[in-house]
């Protein structure tokens, strides 16, 4: 299996370290989120990933090569033209992805514990194009799931805002945990082109489709500001 590691992010939040670095390279504990992260996926048999890279992306290239691309197969997407979100870093990452199975997504700044072989199973039985990795925990954006926990809706927790697919019947609100396992059908599916999110195309394809949601309780921490590097550090030593 693959992964692809979504590293082209400015990370505004985590100024000013990000004035000058790619926020992919933040350390907690002295280890750069990135390494953490495919020794992370390699501890579970992942050893082939793509990284997509735009902001100070040159820097990421030569912490790779410095480290001898930590002994894993590792291919660059790079979008040094345009940074083209989630969305768009898929659909431009496709020629690396779409004949080789089931593949993993996974934000670089984000640091969590959760069984990637357990995930994986479930979005094989399950046999979707799309499994999203979610748990019950704090923050401003939730994605809503039926009992089934097929996706129906989201929702801005501070405004009340909603996409709904049908009518809110007590759906269960979820926080994404910004880890995904999508099947290539993926992209006959998506429609947008250019700069999108990729939560936007899930959101239009709940309308026809089921995507599901896997619900763990894993640690996670999303390292966006600098206050989350320390909540990071006690967990990921």
């Amino acid at each position: 299996m693959k992964a692809l590691l979504f590293a082209a992010g400015k990370g505004t939040r985590l100024k000013p370290f990000t004035d000058h670095h790619p926020k992919a390279l933040v350390k907690v504990n002295g280890i750069p989120l990135l390494e953490r992260n495919i020794k992370y996926l390699q501890s579970y048999g992942i050893n082939e990933f793509v990284i997509n890279i735009h902001h100070f992306g040159s820097q990421i290239v030569d912490f790779l090569k410095l480290n001898d691309d930590f002994g894993a197969k590792i291919e660059i997407s790079d979008e040094h033209e345009e940074l083209l979100e989630t969305g768009g870093g898929l659909v431009f990452a496709k020629r690396f992805l779409d004949s080789h199975g089931d593949f993993l997504i996974m934000n670089a700044d984000i640091l969590t514990d959760l069984n990637i072989t357990e995930f994986v199973q479930y979005h094989k039985q399950k046999q979707d194009f799309a499994t999203l990795a979610v748990s019950d925990r704090s923050s401003s954006r939730k994605l809503l799931f039926n009992d089934d926990r097929v996706l129906k809706g989201w929702m801005n927790v501070e405004t009340g805002e909603q996409r709904l697919a049908e009518f809110n019947k007590g759906f269960k609100a979820l926080a994404f945990s910004g880890v995904h396992c999508l099947n290539p059908e993926i992209f006959n599916k998506i429609k947008r082109t250019g700069k999108f999110s990729i939560m936007e195309e899930y959101l239009d394809l709940m309308l026809t489709e089921k995507i599901h949601g896997y619900q763990h309780n894993a640690h996670l921490v999303d390292v966006g500001r600098p206050e989350s590097v320390l909540q990071a550090e006690q967990y990921f030593k």
